[in-house]
């Protein structure tokens, strides 16, 4: 992670040491207030259990999506993905989640088309994740969580100079969100998962080499777009997020894997990395547009 990102984290952790939600598990109602799920509630980690947002801000993330409302444009056109898998660099515990970093000092793991203008260039992955299988996901579609959604965070290198640059401008990064639930093990998965024992402190850094992110994304080129933010400090107004409609299966233990992890140090009281995710933000005056008309959904 880079330094204004490390900064901006590091004080808001410090600092910190929507919805109301229906009962019916896998769901949340989503109004920015407190959440009726009382369990829930106090499941989020301590960044959220007080609001934090940017003053003033019409952007922010993440949202739920609903089915319906989202309108079609025929315009959006097919995202095109060419990762490099000897891009891959490492695998890094930050405390907040685990990141699998890239080097993107060239173009040579880019997305293009979609609703993007220009070509970005991949810089992290992550995954956001529960404690249950209840809940887990920072996004929802018709107020209904996955388990764990996966993060593919790239940066508009044509624009800007560098990442922290770009991560300050609206049109700056752009984030594939791909929705995580139970169901079959997923062998791409299982060999990021069969690394996570060697980072379950925070600040902890392995070498991770030749990893095709790509194998992470559903087969299904449809998606949701809209603009947002960052859903971690400094979380700017920076995003163009790409949701993809379909999720990706895993099964029970790979998702165990995740939970094993800890927000911790050595030598710290040990703190379960679970429910790293952001309550969810009003969405304002925004329009979700799909790629795909909305009657042809489920």
């Amino acid at each position: 992670m880079l330094p204004l990102l490390r900064r901006a984290w590091a004080a808001a952790v410090t600092s910190s040491s929507s919805s109301s939600c229906s009962s019916r598990p896998g769901s949340r109602r989503c109004s920015l207030g407190a959440c009726c799920s009382y369990r829930l509630r106090d499941a989020l980690h301590p960044l959220w259990q007080s609001p934090l947002t940017i003053p003033g801000g019409t952007r922010q993330s993440p949202i739920n999506i609903q089915w319906r409302d989202s309108v079609y444009d025929p315009f959006l056109k097919p995202l095109k993905i060419s990762y490099d898998p000897t891009t891959c660099l490492h695998i890094w515990n930050n405390g907040y989640s685990f990141l699998v970093e890239f080097d993107d000092s060239a173009d040579r793991s880019i997305i293009v088309g979609g609703p993007l203008e220009n070509q970005y260039r991949l810089k992290q992955f992550h995954f956001h994740w529960g404690a249950v299988n209840d809940w887990g996901s920072e996004h929802t579609v018709d107020c209904k969580f996955y388990p764990a959604e996966l993060h593919l965070v790239h940066w508009n290198a044509v624009e800007y100079p560098s990442f922290e640059e770009a991560v300050m401008e609206g049109n700056g990064l752009a984030v594939i969100g791909v929705f995580l639930k139970l169901g079959a093990r997923h062998e791409g998965l299982q060999t990021l998962v069969d690394a996570l024992p060697a980072v379950r402190h925070k600040d902890t850094v392995i070498e991770f080499d030749v990893f095709d992110p790509s194998c992470l994304l559903p087969s299904c080129p449809d998606y949701w777009t809209y603009a947002g933010s960052l859903t971690t400090p400094p979380l700017t107004e920076s995003v163009t997020w790409i949701i993809k409609k379909r999720p990706i299966e895993v099964d029970e233990d790979q998702l165990e894997a995740f939970r094993t992890l800890l927000f911790s140090s050595h030598g710290e009281e040990e703190r379960r990395m679970v429910d790293n995710f952001r309550p969810l933000q009003p969405l304002m005056d925004r329009t979700v547009r799909s790629s795909f008309r909305p009657q042809l959904g489920p």
